[in-house]
């Protein structure tokens, strides 16, 4: 049986992307973004089960197959978001719909809010505004960084000697995830190497941000999106944590049950999550 995908690259002016092609040709426009340290398999459960949509699913920059930037660049959320507006060139899509878990929504926030007249819908899991922090500590966190960009240097990729033991340490991540969930991110995320098996990701990606907006500026992200958006909360993810945000979030939301990769971890979150954004992407 043929997967419901088709392996995809994408030659970008800057870098070249690798990513999971879902849907009829006719569908609705939509690009599906992952979350930090996964990959396009993030949604090799939920895709196949929306209707009616073109779904290009990245393996975003420094992650799974996709090229890593050159050495003195970066990871920030606005480079990620010109990728995507990279993709949506080379694909001839003038107007789109953004899905995104948790990094993932966070960078379709950003670019929602950004060119509000690009996006179509915005469809998020368990993710919304940017990180925050007072812009008090914003020299701190400078120098905190700096000096982690120089320590990096001596940092290397643990080893592991099996790809059950590369699995059992993805399982027990900084977010836990099930065995089936951390064996789907491995077949994108995991590479032989001398010794056994380690992370294709980019190093870079473990690095602090530099910058950190204040909370009015990441706000006003949200506040300038004019799409269609809707918001899944996992019960037991990140953001129910933070009724407050939510409660100023101008757009939808449904809190359903599962963790934070809620649809991934299994066929029964996949499907909840699939009933909403269907009944979502269905709105005129």
């Amino acid at each position: 049986m043929s997967p419901p995908f088709e392996e995809v690259r994408l030659s970008l002016p800057h870098i070249e992307l690798a990513a999971h092609l879902f849907g009829p040709e006719d569908g609705v426009p939509v690009i599906a973004l992952h979350g930090w340290l996964d990959n396009a398999n993030s949604f090799a459960r939920l895709a196949p089960k929306l209707k009616g949509l073109r779904i290009i699913a990245l393996d975003m920059a420094g992650h799974g197959h996709s090229g890593h930037r050159p050495n003195g660049a970066g990871y920030a959320l606005w480079d990620y978001a010109h990728d995507v507006l990279q993709v949506a060139e080379q694909l001839g899509w003038k107007r789109f719909g953004l899905l995104g878990h948790s990094m993932g929504a966070i960078v379709s926030m950003v670019l929602a809010g950004s060119l509000p007249e690009r996006i179509s819908h915005l469809a998020l899991i368990d993710g919304v505004i940017p990180p925050t922090d007072k812009g008090e500590n914003a020299a701190e966190r400078m120098g905190m960084a700096l000096q982690a960009q120089l320590d990096l240097r001596d940092k290397r990729k643990p080893v592991y000697n099996t790809l059950d033991r590369a699995i059992e340490a993805r399982m027990k991540g900084l977010v836990a995830v099930s065995r089936e969930a951390a064996e789907l991110l491995a077949q994108r995320g995991l590479m032989p190497v001398p010794g056994g098996y380690t992370w294709r990701t980019d190093n870079r990606l473990t690095l602090p941000s530099p910058l950190r907006l204040t909370e009015e500026q990441a706000m006003a992200f949200a506040l300038r999106v004019s799409c269609p958006a809707h918001l899944v909360v996992a019960a037991d993810g990140m953001l129910a944590k933070h009724p407050e945000l939510l409660e100023r979030l101008p757009f939808s939301r449904e809190q359903l049950a599962g963790g934070h990769h809620l649809h991934l971890n299994d066929e029964a979150g996949a499907d909840l999550v699939a009933d909403c954004f269907n009944r979502f992407f269905a709105i005129p």
